[in-house]
Parts: structure tokens; sequence; C-alpha cells
């Protein structure tokens, strides 16, 4: 799954495939790895600022950080450069071409406001987001926790189906699948805690007083489990997103799976769409069968900590081909 995910992220913006890149397997899930997970750390320097980095240099966060940032770096720069050196092709361009020619038209009027750096910003938040495997797993962890709402999305699916396979043409007629995946982010967030945030100045939000450079992260997966906002919210129920307009690209704040405002994912649009079109495959081709002798309730649903929520246990399903009448 991560293998298919790195591919059509890469190709999308950085115009190759995983092969392509020449890169091994193992070797990217381990650096994709450690990146997640040493950047959701909490740093003691976040919470004092004076000496915080005394304790993250003792406890070695800080030479963590420092490795994943260089290993990320490293590849960034080998992918720009890349785009550089190669001769300009006639429809060819990806995102990287994309973010060159911003830096470039900016190099040519005075001030440079969007650098090179801006540029390895922006690819890693695509780039993070992109490759992570954890919402399909969390929708296919509570789809097969629920059989009913299996049923329901994949006779959606397959009621649809002309081909062999969902193109992302049929994708707007899969409503319920929409829902679906809503409701998986609205339990299992990308990124529970959101990147952190920055105070420009001071103000008074509720009765708590925030002056300006102080630290702020908005909790999204609290926010979406808050009894105020969702009706029995520990519950897996997609339905409750039928008769709503509530929509994932920021303008209700009591579902932000992707933030809010000009510091919103980047990614959200083509996350959505390798989510939607992925599941859509997946339930359309197969049926899901637990391994014998696990039941439903034997499913674990404990996240890890990290950047991004991800399933503590690997989730295990077997595929049965569905024939088809």
């Amino acid at each position: 799954m991560s293998t298919l995910m790195a591919s059509v992220t890469l190709r999308t913006a950085f115009g190759k495939s995983f092969r392509g890149c020449g890169l091994d397997n193992d070797m990217f899930e381990d650096m994709i790895h450690r990146a997640t997970v040493v950047l959701g750390n909490f740093t003691a320097s976040d919470l004092f600022p004076y000496v915080g980095w005394i304790v993250d240099r003792l406890t070695g966060l800080h030479a963590r950080l420092e490795r994943s940032f260089h290993e990320l770096d490293d590849f960034f720069q080998r992918v720009i450069d890349e785009h550089l050196n190669r001769t300009p092709q006639e429809g060819k361009q990806d995102i990287v071409d994309f973010l060159l020619s911003i830096e470039k038209g900016q190099s040519e009027f005075g001030e440079v406001q969007y650098t090179r750096d801006c540029t390895k910003a922006v690819l890693m938040d695509i780039f993070l987001a992109g490759v992570d495997t954890g919402a399909i797993t969390w929708a296919m962890a509570e789809l097969t926790r629920n059989p009913r709402v299996m049923k329901k999305v994949q006779d959606e699916i397959r009621s649809c189906l002309k081909k062999g396979k969902v193109a992302e043409d049929d994708i707007h007629q899969l409503q319920y699948l929409r829902m679906v995946v809503k409701e998986t982010l609205r339990l299992h967030p990308a990124v529970p805690l959101l990147l952190p945030r920055e105070s420009m100045s001071q103000f008074k939000l509720a009765n708590y007083e925030v002056y300006p450079k102080q630290l702020i992260q908005v909790n999204v997966w609290a926010i979406g489990r808050d009894p105020n906002y969702w009706q029995n919210p520990e519950e897996f129920f997609p339905e409750r997103f039928s008769d709503r307009s509530i929509d994932y690209k920021g303008q209700h704040f009591e579902f932000l799976p992707f933030g809010a405002g000009r510091r919103s994912c980047p990614g959200m649009y083509m996350a959505m769409s390798m989510v939607e079109l992925t599941l859509a495959n997946l339930l359309s081709r197969f049926d899901w069968k637990l391994p014998k002798g696990m039941k439903e309730t034997d499913i674990g649903m404990e996240e890890a900590d990290g950047l991004t929520t991800y399933k503590k246990s690997a989730l295990k399903l077997v595929p049965v081909t569905c024939k088809r009448p």
C-alpha cells in the first residue's frame, strides 16, 4: 500500500514513478517513518524555550531531528537538481517545475519572498501527507468492524461500476464513499494536532491570554470527537454527513482534518483523490475477510504516537475476489 501511494505522489509531484526515482522500498519507508515519528514528538524546547534545548540534546531528540532533516533535505535537493538540469519538455511539467517557476519569477522583481526553502517546505507537506496510508488503513479497519457500512459502500461502488476498475471520473457519483472517508477523517485525522502555529500578536481567546511568538497547537482529533458538536462521537456512522453541508476544506471548524486558512494542507485535494480512488478500487474488486479465528471486535484500534495518526498494530485482511453477476 505504501509503495502504491508513494508512486502516485512521486509521479504527480516529481514526474517519476517510485522505481523511476531509484528508491529502495525498505529504505524509503524507514526514512518516512523516522520523519513522521520524530516530527510528532513533543520537544522540551517548545515548553521551556530557554533551557529545553539542553534536555533535547541529552535525550538524543535533537540529533534525531537533525538526521531526519538532512535525509529529507538531501532527497528534495536531488529532485530539484534533476529538474533544473533537464531539458524542458512540452507537456511534461509537474509540481516541482511549477514551484521553481515561482522562484524564478519572483527573483526577477527585487525582493524575493518565495525562496528555495519555501519550495522544499511545500514539497515536504505534499510528500509526507501523500505517502501516508493511514486514512486508507483506518477506513478499512472501520469498515471491517462495521459490516453494515461495508456492504452499503460496496453496493454503491459496484452499482456505479461500468468498467473493470473505478476511474477518477466515477468518484463524483460515489456519495456514500465520500461520507465514509469524511467519517474516517473525523475519527482519525491524518495529523491529529495539525502543524504547530506561532502567534504573531497578543490576543485573548476565551479566558486565555496569548502572547506573540507563542506556540499554538490545534487538537483536531479532540474537536472531531467533541460531543458538543457530534452526536455519539465515538461511533463510526458515515450517515451523519448525509444531511450536512460540512466539508473538509476548512470552512467548518468542527471538522478540520486538513487545517484551515492560508496554512491549510496544500496536498488536501490530491490526498482526498488518492484515498477515494484507492478505496473505491479495493472495495469494488474484492470482498474483505478477517484471518481465520478473528472477529471484528479483535481488530486493535489503538493509535501510535507520531506526526500522523496510524494504527499501532498492523491491519491484516484477506482479499476474496468478487464474483460479479
